[in-house]
């Protein structure tokens, strides 16, 4: 049995780019995990693909899946470009939907390394991190042929003016 690349061909430039994504249309799947890990997340991919398919929904990006874990379950994302089902999966972000997107190059097990980048570059600009998504950009299958291990990192963020005044006050000194 083969296994079939899950991994979007294309996806957006959003490294280091602050994001709003109020108000788009999405397709939500529960997931499970434990721990923060997801189990069986390829099958979780596969069928959020296939419904959308069955759907007859177009995605913003195609195969671009934005996945977020909790101690107990997670969920995964993709981006529609209209919401036009009576599905109960599809619906839209809340607003606001704010986030700052980092590109790692690696695998999960270096992933460290990037994240406190993001966090600190939201925390310069008065913003206070909130939940963390991760869309896998490359799996093992297609890594050599795309240049190696990919993650974007999108943290979701919200303003913070007593931060932000704060910041403004040490730059001062």
């Amino acid at each position: 049995m083969s296994e079939a690349c899950l991994c979007p061909e294309t996806y957006p430039d959003w490294h280091q780019q602050d994001i709003d994504l109020s108000g788009h249309a999405v397709h939500r799947l529960p997931m499970a995990a434990f721990m923060f890990m997801p189990l069986s997340y390829d099958s979780y991919v596969q069928r959020q693909a296939d419904e959308i398919t069955q759907l007859e929904l177009v995605e913003s990006w195609p195969g671009l899946a934005l996945s977020r874990t909790r101690f107990w379950g997670g969920e995964i994302l993709r981006l529609l470009e209209s919401s036009d089902s009576a599905s109960r999966r599809v619906t839209h972000l809340e607003s606001p939907f704010l986030l700052h997107g980092y590109l790692h190059h690696g695998d999960m097990g270096t992933i460290r390394e990037s994240a406190p980048h993001l966090q600190s570059a939201l925390f310069e600009k008065g913003r206070i991190p909130k939940e963390l998504y991760l869309c896998y950009l490359t799996c093992d299958i297609c890594q050599e042929r795309k240049g190696g291990h990919k993650i974007l990192l999108l943290r979701r963020w919200q303003e913070s003016p007593r931060l932000a005044k704060r910041l403004k006050k040490q730059q001062m000194n």
